[in-house]
C-alpha cells in the first residue's frame, strides 16, 4: 500500500507537500500543492486507495470534509505515537527510548490516572494544538514503522494503529455530519419537565418550586442550593448524617428534604448541561455536532471536549429524530466488557455463559449464582475490583466458575500494585505510577516507616491495582468497539443513499440511514460486530450480542 504523507511546506505557508512512500517508509517522490487546491489533489488520489499520513486528523480532515472529500484510510501520527511510546510490545524501540519531544506534547497535558475513577470515566478537555506540524513528520513515520516492525506482536499493533486512526476519521465525520436533532421537540421536553423558559433569564418555575421546598424542609430560607459547601452545612445542621451532597448519600437519608432535593439536583443538572442555552450553543441546522476526542481517556476510550455527547440524558433522547424519509439504526453491545474478558482470558465457561443474549442470566442458568442481580454484582466486582459489599461476597463463587477470567484480572491488579504497566489485547499499555507514588511505597518498607506510612502505601497500591485490573478490560473493549466501527464504516461506504454513523458511546452506535436501506444497515451492524470479534480473538467461541433496532427517534430504542 502506498503511503502519502501530508506535510506543511517549510517555507511557504500557502503550500503543502505530498510525500509518497512505500509501506516500509522508503521515499518514492513528492509533489507540492497549493493549499487552496489540496482537497482536489486528495480527491484525485483517493482512487488509488492510499493511506494518508498526517500529524493530526482533527487538524487536517475537517477542511477536506467541508470541501466534500472523504478519505478511506489514514495514519494519525500523534495518536499512533502515543500508543507506541508507551506500549510494552515495543518498549525497546528507538521511538520508546527517545527523549520526549514535540510529538509527546499533547499527551503531556492529558490527565493521568492519579484518581482511578476520574481517569477511567470522566470526559477530558480537548487538547487543541494550533501550531504547525513538527517538521520531522517523515522521520516520525519511519520511527513508528520501525517500532511496529520490531515489536513483540506487530500484527496486533498494526491493527490497533489502523483502528485508532480510523476512529479519528470517524470522529471528524460524525462532527461534520452531526446527530439529527429536533429543537422543537427539545423545547417541548424541557418545558414539560421544567416549565416554560423564563423571559429575560432566571430559572424555570419547576426548579424554583423545588428549591423552595428544599429550603423549607431544611428551615433555611436563604440557602444557596448550588453551593455544595452551603448545602452540605445545611444538611448537617438539619441532622442528616452525610459527608457530601452526592445523590447516593442523599437518597439513603430518611428526611422530608430527600425527595425534593433529589428532584432539584436532577432538573438543575438538566437545565445547566442540556437546557435551552446548550441547545442554542450546540444545535445548528437541525444537527448536534459535538467535539469527540478519540483516546481522550487513558484506556483508549473516547471523551468529548464540548457538548457532552457521551452524557446525553435519557429525558432528551426524544429530540434525536431522523430526517423525513430516514431512520435511525441504533445498536449497543450487551455486557461488552465481560464478553471481552472471557475472550482475552480464553475462559470457555464464561464464553458459554455469554452465548445467551443476556450474559448475566447465562451465569444464573449455569448455577453459579441465584439471581441476575448477583451475577451482575459479581462480574462487575471482578472487573472493577470491588472489595466490599455484595460483589466481594460473591467473588469466591465467580472464581470457582471462571478461574481463567478472574485470574487474568487478578494478575493485572497484582502488576499494578507492583507499579508495573499492563497491556490491552492489541497493545495499548497503561502508564506507570509517578515518582510520588513510588516514593510513598518505598517509604513504607524503610526502617523509619510508621503505621501511617504502611497504611498509605497499601491504599495507593490497592488503588493502582484497581486501575490496572480495569485498564486491560476497558481498554480491550475500546479496541473491539473501534474495530466494530471501522468495519461498519467500510461497509456503509458501499450502500446507496450514504447511510452514515452519527453517534458513538463506548459500546453503542447510531447510524442515520435512508428508510429503504435501514434494515440492510441493521444487518451490516451485526456483520461488523462479528468481524470485530474475529479480528481480535480469531475463532475463540465468544459471542458479542447486539441489541439492534430501527426507529424514528432515539427514545424509541430504549
Amino acid at each position: 500500500m502506498t503511503l502519502v504523507l501530508l506535510l506543511d511546506h517549510p517555507e511557504q505557508r500557502d503550500t503543502v507537500v505530498l510525500q509518497e512512500l512505500d509501506d516500509a517508509g522508503v521515499w518514492l517522490g513528492s509533489t507540492e500543492v497549493a493549499a487552496a487546491s489540496l482537497a482536489d489533489a486528495v480527491r484525485a488520489r483517493e482512487g488509488d486507495r492510499p493511506r494518508w499520513v498526517w500529524d493530526d486528523t482533527a487538524r487536517r480532515y475537517p477542511a477536506l470534509l467541508a470541501a466534500g472529500v472523504r478519505v478511506e484510510r489514514c495514519h494519525d501520527l500523534r495518536l499512533c505515537h502515543a500508543i507506541l511510546r508507551r506500549s510494552t510490545l515495543c518498549a525497546g524501540s528507538a521511538l520508546a527510548l527517545a527523549p520526549r519531544g514535540s510529538w509527546d506534547a499533547p499527551r503531556d497535558r492529558e490527565r493521568e490516572p492519579h484518581a482511578v475513577a476520574a481517569s477511567l470515566f470522566d470526559d477530558l478537555p480537548a487538547d487543541v494544538d494550533d501550531a504547525r506540524a513538527p517538521a520531522d513528520a517523515a522521520a516520525e513515520l519511519r520511527a513508528q514503522l520501525a517500532a511496529v516492525a520490531g515489536a513483540r506482536d506487530p500484527g496486533r499493533l498494526r491493527l490497533l494503529l489502523a483502528a485508532e486512526s480510523t476512529g479519528a476519521l470517524l470522529a471528524a465525520e460524525m462532527a461534520h455530519d452531526g446527530l439529527p436533532w429536533d429543537t422543537r421537540m427539545h423545547d417541548a421536553l424541557l418545558t414539560e419537565l421544567l416549565g416554560t423558559r423564563p423571559v429575560g433569564g432566571g430559572r424555570p418555575a419547576r426548579i424554583e418550586e423545588l428549591a423552595a421546598q428544599v429550603r423549607a424542609a431544611l428551615d433555611q430560607p436563604s440557602l444557596n442550593l448550588d453551593s455544595q459547601v452551603d448545602l452540605l452545612r445545611a444538611l448537617r445542621t438539619a441532622g442528616l448524617d452525610v459527608t457530601s451532597t452526592r445523590t447516593a448519600e442523599i437518597r439513603a437519608q430518611e428526611h422530608p428534604v430527600t425527595e425534593p432535593l433529589l428532584a432539584y439536583k436532577k432538573l438543575a443538572r438538566l437545565l445547566s448541561s442540556n437546557g435551552w442555552a446548550w441547545m442554542e450553543a450546540w444545535v445548528h441546522d437541525g444537527r448536534f455536532r459535538p467535539d469527540y476526542v478519540p483516546a481522550g481517556v487513558v484506556t483508549g476510550r473516547w471523551a468529548t471536549s464540548g457538548g457532552g455527547a457521551l452524557q446525553l440524558p435519557g429525558a432528551l433522547r426524544g429530540a434525536v429524530r431522523a430526517d423525513p424519509g430516514w431512520r435511525l439504526v441504533v445498536a449497543d453491545a450487551a455486557q461488552l466488557e465481560p464478553r471481552v474478558l472471557a475472550a482475552m482470558s480464553g475462559d470457555g465457561a464464561m464464553a458459554a455463559a455469554g452465548r445467551h443474549a443476556d450474559l448475566y442470566q447465562g451465569v444464573v442458568d449455569a448455577g453459579i449464582v441465584e439471581t441476575r442481580q448477583q451475577a451482575k454484582y459479581a462480574m462487575l466486582g471482578a472487573i472493577y475490583g470491588a472489595t466490599t459489599g455484595a460483589s466481594a461476597v460473591l467473588m469466591p463463587q465467580l472464581t470457582r466458575a471462571f478461574p481463567r477470567a478472574v485470574g487474568l484480572v487478578e494478575d493485572a491488579a497484582r502488576a499494578g500494585e507492583r507499579g508495573e504497566a499492563v497491556t490491552t489485547w492489541l497493545g495499548r499499555s497503561s502508564p506507570v505510577p509517578d515518582d510520588a507514588w513510588q516514593a510513598q511505597v518505598q517509604a513504607a518498607v524503610s526502617e523509619a516507616a510508621d503505621a501511617a506510612d504502611v497504611r498509605e502505601a497499601r491504599r495507593r497500591r490497592r488503588d493502582w491495582g484497581r486501575f490496572t485490573r480495569n485498564f486491560i478490560v476497558q481498554g480491550t473493549a475500546a479496541e473491539w468497539a473501534l474495530c466494530w466501527m471501522a468495519a461498519l464504516r467500510r461497509r456503509l461506504r458501499g450502500v446507496e443513499g450514504r447511510p452514515h454513523l452519527v453517534f458513538f458511546l463506548h459500546d453503542e452506535v447510531i447510524v442515520h440511514a435512508p428508510a429503504e436501506v435501514a434494515d440492510d444497515v441493521a444487518a451490516l451492524v451485526r456483520e461488523a460486530a462479528d468481524e470485530a470479534g474475529r479480528l481480535l480473538f480469531g475463532d475463540f467461541p465468544v459471542e458479542f450480542a447486539l441489541q439492534v433496532c430501527v426507529v424514528d427517534s432515539y427514545d424509541q430504542a430504549k
